[in-house]
């Protein structure tokens, strides 16, 4: 008799999401060399032993190169099922407010040596601010979920 095997579900990839702010903006991200990747908020992996606000404003700082920014409000936690970006996982996504200072530029160009499936290549991100008082560009794979509680948060309508 043969034993089917049965696929133990893993646990989903811990992720924390940066929504930082500049007064009633919001900053927003594309990958130059692969526009495939969509319009994205700043976000990573939760390391072992990391709080996701402590995460949050550690992706931030790293994936913006912006030194000022303060940490803010939780705004709300989902899981998201990341087969519908080509990923066989599920991500237990934390998302928060961060609070850039007051000297940010309109855009630039940052980037990181890792890439988030652990490659060894230099990423690059463009950074662009969106004004939450307008329709935001459609952001790619759920970003966007808790942008009404952050508008809240600002008392933008």
């Amino acid at each position: 008799m043969q034993r089917q095997q049965i696929p133990v579900p893993r646990p989903p990839i811990r992720k924390a999401f940066a929504y930082i702010t500049s007064g009633t903006r919001v900053l927003l991200f594309t990958h130059p060399d692969h526009p495939e990747a969509g319009i994205q908020v700043p976000a990573g992996t939760i390391e072992r032993g990391e709080s996701p606000a402590d995460a949050a404003l550690r992706e931030a700082r790293e994936e913006t190169n912006l030194a000022d920014l303060t940490p803010g409000r939780w705004l709300g936690r989902d899981v998201f099922d990341a087969h519908a970006i080509g990923r066989h996982e599920l991500h237990d996504r934390w998302f928060w407010h961060i609070t850039a200072g007051d000297d940010v530029p309109e855009t630039w160009r940052h980037g990181e040596m890792f890439g988030s499936n652990g490659s060894r290549e230099h990423i690059a991100f463009d950074f662009f601010w969106a004004d939450l008082r307008e329709p935001l560009p459609p952001l790619i794979a759920d970003h966007d979920r808790f942008i009404p509680e952050l508008k809240a948060v600002l008392g933008i309508e």
